[in-house]
């Protein structure tokens, strides 16, 4: 039970899901994460194509007072865009542009957003991190644009 309450503070996903991917993997953590992972990527792909209708601004603006961001993260309603965890997770995606200068949101090298480290975890990436927000409220979500701004 305490690995299941883990992995669920880890993924915020379903105990339902958890259980079943710990019963997969035999009671292995480490796999069940990779299971949750590989479910993760499944599920956002299933949900890619659907329309994203409504969304958030965050801003972000560095201790110095030298550096902003605004971000825009998409989702399909209303519903999640005013869910505080998905504030959340666009203020400290704002949070990772000011900090690590992304040139665009996708591409294939690590000047892209999604590539990259995410800041408060560095063992997952930005693009790992949308598709756990996809699995875990349900809808398609995206970093449709950000601008960064700096005082150099």
């Amino acid at each position: 039970m305490d690995t299941i309450k883990e992995l669920r503070e880890e993924t915020g996903l379903s105990f339902a899901q958890i259980k079943k991917a710990l019963d997969d993997a035999g009671g292995d953590k480490e796999k069940a994460r990779s299971i949750l992972s590989e479910f993760s990527v499944a599920q956002a792909e299933k949900k890619a194509d659907r329309e994203l209708g409504a969304g958030v601004i965050a801003s972000y603006t560095h201790a110095s007072g030298t550096i902003g961001v605004l971000l825009e993260l998409a989702c399909e309603t209303d519903f999640v865009a005013k869910n505080e965890e998905f504030k959340s997770l666009a203020k400290d995606l704002a949070m990772q542009v000011c900090a690590m200068s992304p040139e665009t949101v996708d591409g294939d090298t690590d000047t892209a957003l999604m590539k990259q480290a995410f800041i408060k975890d560095p063992e997952i990436t930005v693009e790992q991190k949308i598709q756990a927000a996809i699995q875990k409220f349900g809808e398609n979500t995206k970093v449709t644009r950000f601008t960064r701004y700096s005082i150099s």
